[in-house]
């Protein structure tokens, strides 16, 4: 584990590196996860060095005191902007949350970037009121329907599974429904046309929390988009079904390259 200090607070993160003569690709976290979200795609690492970091709040990074919403995101977006920088990382990948941070970098800051991918993520992710007030008040209960059929996982293996949803009780309850909150209030729908970095959006076929049709809007408003899809997964695809995804964002990348 690495730390890069910057806005008052020190951000960890990761590399994996197998001497693979690649540009480094930076991958962030969804919702109340960490940098061991990403452990699958590790393998990539025989092409691309892999970079995974912590955001505030989450596995060994500091946390921040922000407001749910843009003063939030607009915190983690200093934390990968940073990592970044200190690891000169030319793609950025970002799951659900993560997404929504890449999305705003990409949107508001000059970045010098080969490629984005986007996975289980859309340009507004409105959260289930229900599922904001059990993240409140009855954190089991939440954690229960996030794991429920077709939400992060669709029909994962039962140690895959009983792992999510340990990480999610050691998670901060008040970080986790930060997260979501951030989220809801997340709407950049509107912004997509500044975009001008090759996007591959890619989701799950099963995701109901973020539905197929939330990345064929991105793939239709960004200009320099493509759209993949990840038979027999859910939200968390890079998890369930990491080969699968892998070859997805290696493909993507090739495709780039050669341009």
């Amino acid at each position: 584990m690495e730390t890069v200090s910057h806005h008052g607070r020190e951000t960890a993160y990761e590399v994996a590196d197998r001497d693979g003569d690649g540009s480094p690709i930076c991958f962030v976290h969804g919702s109340g996860g960490s940098r061991d979200a990403w452990k699958e795609q590790h393998r990539l690492a025989d092409r691309n060095p892999i970079v995974t970091l912590d955001l505030s709040g989450h596995g060994d990074s500091d946390d921040i005191d922000a407001r749910p919403g843009y003063t939030t995101l607009s915190a983690y977006a200093d934390d990968v902007a940073a990592v970044l920088e200190a690891t000169e990382s030319r793609v950025l990948v970002g799951n659900s949350l993560g997404g929504a941070a890449a999305l705003q970098l990409l949107i508001e800051r000059e970045l010098d970037l080969d490629a984005a991918v986007l996975l289980g993520t859309g340009a507004r992710i409105g959260v289930l009121e229900d599922l904001l007030e059990w993240l409140a008040h009855d954190y089991e209960r939440a954690i229960e329907f996030l794991h429920g059929p077709d939400r992060l996982f669709h029909d994962p293996e039962p140690d895959l599974r009983e792992k999510s949803i340990e990480r999610f009780r050691e998670a901060d309850q008040q970080v986790v429904r930060r997260d979501f909150l951030t989220c809801h209030e997340f709407d950049v729908r509107d912004d997509l046309e500044s975009i001008d970095v090759p996007t591959l959006a890619i989701y799950g076929e099963h995701d109901q929390l973020t539905p197929p049709w939330y990345h064929e809007y991105l793939a239709e408003e960004i200009d320099d988009a493509w759209i993949a899809e990840l038979e027999g997964a859910a939200h968390l695809a890079m998890l369930e079904q990491p080969t699968a995804f892998n070859a997805a964002v290696t493909e993507f990348l090739n495709i780039v390259s050669e341009r």
